[in-house]
């Protein structure tokens, strides 16, 4: 998505990197600083190869320089002391011990498990997963919780009260998945009863099995269930998800197998902050994320379906609940909070 933002004509580095951030993909992520334009921080996306060889020519770097070579120039161009990075897969331990002498502190988020990967070069491991937390802290690694905040961008769209779709879910359909899966295929078979729609990430394999040249090649075991592809669209990211959630009454959430009883991915932050009534599986959420006041949680698929009906029979007190969550995510989880938790990690690391 960011090389087609970037790609539109021939920008300069800094309106690509404006353009990126004011579509707001991962903007819950980025500290205040950078949302800020302040001059004291520099962001780049470190895997994008048109934005950064645009910054690399600006700079007269030779067009042969590696996208790690190009990151390395940026930081002691910046004179960057604290490094970071979101993308420690891509940019490991080996990455961060050739950084410039200038960079004092590094730190790194990863809130998924990570095996066989070194973090041992980061002075810092953050998310907001404790599970993994734990999983980091028992290979040597520091490791604290550090929360995702709430984007002031998504204000615009939680003032929206016009909201025809009835059930959103926004993400991924794997048969691998089966709990999330279940949900999924729980709530399409309501669709002759609310307007639901499943906005999904695809494979190729899925859109050629999907298509009618899939039915005659061996592809059928990525094919989606009838009535799961019945309410499927496009995926959707930055602000046009911020657009499609503030269009939703109910925004469906479902951790996949992998997750453990940790919750509070992205969609959790996403849905209150756009005021949409998050319902999603029962675990341990973040603080002031409370079933019943600021969200509503199911056990099983009959027991969400059980919660949609009463829900929907009920739309002043969905209401209410959407609007507590997205009071408290706006307080509880603002982006100076996040930026002072970030400081006070660095400062005690």
């Amino acid at each position: 998505m960011s090389r087609r933002l970037a790609s539109e004509d021939a920008a300069t580095f800094k309106v690509q990197i404006a353009r990126f951030l004011h579509d707001r993909y991962g903007a819950m992520h980025f500290l205040a600083p950078v949302l800020n334009g302040d001059e004291t921080a520099f962001f780049c996306n470190g895997d994008d190869e048109v934005v950064q060889r645009t910054w690399a020519r600006e700079m007269g770097m030779p067009a042969k320089a590696s996208l790690a070579e190009i990151l390395l120039a940026q930081v002691e161009s910046h004179r960057t002391e604290v490094f970071y990075n979101l993308d420690p897969m891509r940019y490991g331990s080996d990455f961060i011990r050739n950084l410039p002498g200038c960079v004092r502190k590094k730190v790194a988020w990863r809130a998924a498990p990570s095996p066989g990967a070194d973090f041992s070069g980061y002075d810092l491991m953050v998310c907001n997963f404790p599970s993994i937390l734990r999983s980091y802290a028992e290979r040597g690694w520091k490791a604290e919780y550090l929360a995702p905040a709430h984007d002031p961008a998504m204000d615009e769209y939680a003032s929206n009260d016009n909201r025809p779709i009835d059930v959103l879910f926004v993400g991924g359909y794997s048969r691998h998945h089966s709990k999330r899966a279940a949900v999924l295929e729980a709530v399409a078979g309501l669709r002759d009863r609310y307007r639901i729609e499943f906005c999904l990430a695809c494979s190729r394999l899925t859109r050629l099995a999907e298509s009618a040249l899939g039915y005659l090649a061996p592809v059928g075991k990525y094919r989606r269930p009838s009535h799961i592809r019945a309410v499927s669209c496009d995926p959707a990211y930055g602000r046009d998800l911020y657009s499609r959630i503030s269009r939703a009454k109910i925004v469906l959430n479902g951790a996949i197998d992998m997750a453990g009883d940790d919750r509070g991915n992205m969609r959790c932050f996403e849905s209150m902050g756009c005021r949409g009534l998050l319902l999603s599986d029962e675990g341990v959420y973040p603080a002031g994320m409370v079933g019943g006041q600021t969200l509503v949680t199911y056990q099983s698929p009959a027991d969400l379906v059980v919660k949609l009906r009463e829900l929907f029979e009920a739309p002043e007190v969905a209401m209410g609940i959407a609007q507590a969550g997205h009071d408290m995510v706006t307080r509880q989880y603002s982006k100076q909070v996040q930026w002072s938790a970030f400081e006070a990690l660095v400062s005690n690391t």
